[in-house]
């Protein structure tokens, strides 16, 4: 397709405008460690907040979304939608952990929890697992978006789009560090979102679709359009509703859905001005996130239904892309091939945007664990603030460049979803309990990092899957995989936490005497140390947690019932959606209740 001059002139503007942030923020950045990865920890909520919601709007994110609406209908978002749950549960109990931590990452946490060789050792791994293994990976499903889009709407062969959209974003990531990455993204939201909108309303009302009523109507559409699955379908209630909702938001760790909070998220919290501003930053992210921007891109989804039936139809339109770049999530692409001049150059842009939010935050998060949890560990322990923001900077080149090489040889942002769920199974009950149990140790973590990640390994390279998922010989239904390791994976650790010996009272003291967790978990440390005339409790502060799993539900209630209100009123269900507003308003006015009381209990 065509670009006018229109459209250049929007692309040219925008790639102008981030370059010139990087370039501004970009010798305050290099001033020292602390300034280049959490910007001296002086952010606001708002900006953190916008921050969070831009990076986790990518280009593979309306891809995914379209895959999931056109394979299993709206209701197979909630395959990511549970993932609110341990959201608002790190907005109203681990919000406030982490900012009082006052760690530089979330993996100098451990140090901070456990002692020893084994904390030390998985400080380390971690930093190459998550920091290397798991971020080249996320950030190659994004290029890969990336790849497609360009590929669908403006002819480019792969390796074009990796060089063209990686080297801006590169650029101004290593230059301006965390400070450019939240200024950057704070434009890059409200070109993402501009774009989204439009390119929905538009795309909605072309002729070959017919607007709201005709998309509903659509035979193809019908069966599509609903937000729970079909409960006569037990197998798609199971797969779709149950296992997400029941084990997968607290079992899977998640790249910024991780239990308890971590990864960027994690970081953007340990750079705001105090808990206060933690704790907004993370509230505003998840009414963004899900409240206000799943429609945009599900109505796309649902109208390239009309358009683009099934793949083969997608396969005829463009003939040039590659069998193996095939999927559904290329209809995504395929339908803003077909925006008017000036939106589509706005469109673009908004992709591109919601591109280098990503990856920006992706680079400069990695960066930091190999600086501060493996650089300045392992190999330099006396080293300079200039040289770990060198470091920094070519660490962030070599992560784009290890991602761009990885996304060429993928196809299907999907699969690599599903592996992430797969690797991180069983893991996230050790993320949520660390904070308010102390018999936790290193070993628990070790052990259910490896056993999760050898199960998916098997699980995807030999036969085991289908001795016991196939559906027709399977020893196991064919939905419990993400439950069977899971299952597993708790029972290994949970085993070698028993079995081996608890942190070291000095450990486990110096670490309440930090955070002040509170509550029954860590009662035999409190009244252990009274006895020996140490006290750890310090101050007035009461346990909040009780209170904050209140607020949790509150606030899934309110975002939930908002985002699917919005859902109706653009279906015409009025019924529903009066009634669901209302519920809506109602858990609005007692979350607020229920945040005051919270709050009298931080003396």
């Amino acid at each position: 397709m065509e670009l006018s001059t229109l459209d250049y002139s929007f692309i040219i503007l925008f790639f102008t405008i981030v370059l010139a942030i990087g370039l501004y923020v970009s010798k305050k950045a290099g001033k020292n460690s602390s300034e280049y990865f959490l910007s001296g920890r002086t952010m606001p909520w708002w900006l953190l907040g916008l921050s969070m919601v831009a990076t986790t709007f990518s280009t593979d994110t309306p891809n995914l979304v379209t895959d999931l609406v056109r394979t299993n209908g709206v209701s197979g978002n909630w395959g990511w939608w549970c993932f609110l749950l341990t959201g608002m549960l790190t907005v109203f109990v681990y919000a406030k952990l982490w900012r009082k931590s006052n760690v530089k990452t979330d993996l100098e946490f451990y140090e901070l929890r456990y002692g020893g060789a084994p904390a030390r050792f998985l400080r380390k791994f971690r930093a190459i697992y998550l920091g290397i293994f798991f971020n080249v990976i996320t950030m190659s499903a994004v290029t890969l978006a990336a790849i497609k889009i360009g590929g669908i709407m403006l002819g480019l062969e792969p390796w074009e789009t990796v060089v063209s959209a990686g080297l801006i974003t590169v650029t101004f990531s290593a230059l301006g560090g965390f400070k450019g990455v939240v200024y950057t993204d704070f434009l890059l939201f409200f070109v993402a979102m501009a774009g989204a909108v439009g390119a929905a309303y538009y795309l909605v009302n072309i002729p070959e679709v017919g607007g709201i009523q005709a998309i509903i109507d659509n035979e193809n559409v019908k069966d599509k359009l609903n937000i729970l699955p079909d409960l006569s379908d037990t197998k798609a209630v199971i797969t779709i509703l149950v296992i997400p909702l029941a084990v997968q938001w607290w079992s899977s760790w998640y790249p910024g859905g991780e239990p308890g909070g971590g990864g960027y998220i994690a970081q953007r919290m340990l750079a705001a001005k105090n808990e206060n501003h933690a704790i907004g930053a993370t509230f505003f992210f998840n009414i963004m996130h899900y409240a206000l921007r799943p429609w945009p891109w599900i109505l796309v989804a649902l109208a390239s239904l009309v358009v683009y039936p099934d793949i083969a139809s997608i396969s005829e339109a463009f003939p040039n892309v590659p069998a193996d770049k095939l999927g559904h999530d290329l209809a995504y692409s395929a339908m803003l091939t077909k925006l008017p001049s000036g939106l589509l150059g706005v469109v673009l842009a908004s992709l591109i945007a919601a591109y280098m939010s990503t990856i920006s935050t992706q680079l400069n998060w990695g960066s930091s664990y190999m600086v501060f949890d493996f650089y300045k560990q392992q190999i330099n322990p006396n080293a300079t603030e200039k040289q770990m923001v060198r470091v920094g900077r070519l660490s962030t080149v070599v992560l784009m460049v290890l991602s761009a090489f990885l996304a060429l040889a993928m196809q299907n942002a999907m699969g690599i979803f599903n592996l992430l769920l797969s690797f991180g199974a069983g893991t996230g009950l050790i993320f949520i309990l660390r904070w308010f149990w102390w018999r936790i140790n290193s070993w628990s973590e070790i052990t259910a990092m490896f056993s999760s990640g050898i199960l998916a390994i098997l699980l995807e390279t030999t036969s085991l899957r289908a001795m016991l998922f196939d559906p027709a010989t399977g020893l196991l239904p064919e939905w419990g995989e993400l439950p069977f390791i899971m299952l597993i994976t708790s029972v290994i650790w949970l085993s070698a936490t028993f079995l081996t010996q608890p942190e070291s009272k000095e450990v486990l003291r110096n670490f309440y005497k930090k955070i002040q967790p509170g509550g029954p978990g860590w009662s035999k440390v409190v009244e252990e140390a009274r006895e020996e005339n140490d006290e750890v409790v310090i101050g007035n502060e009461q346990w909040s947690v009780p209170k904050g799993i209140v607020a949790m539900l509150l606030g899934v209630a309110l975002v939930y019932s908002t985002m699917f209100a919005t859902g109706y009123w653009i279906y015409g269900r009025t019924t529903a959606a009066l009634i669901l507003t209302g519920v809506a308003l109602l858990s609005g006015i007692l979350l607020v209740r229920a945040w005051n009381k919270m709050k009298d209990t931080i003396l």
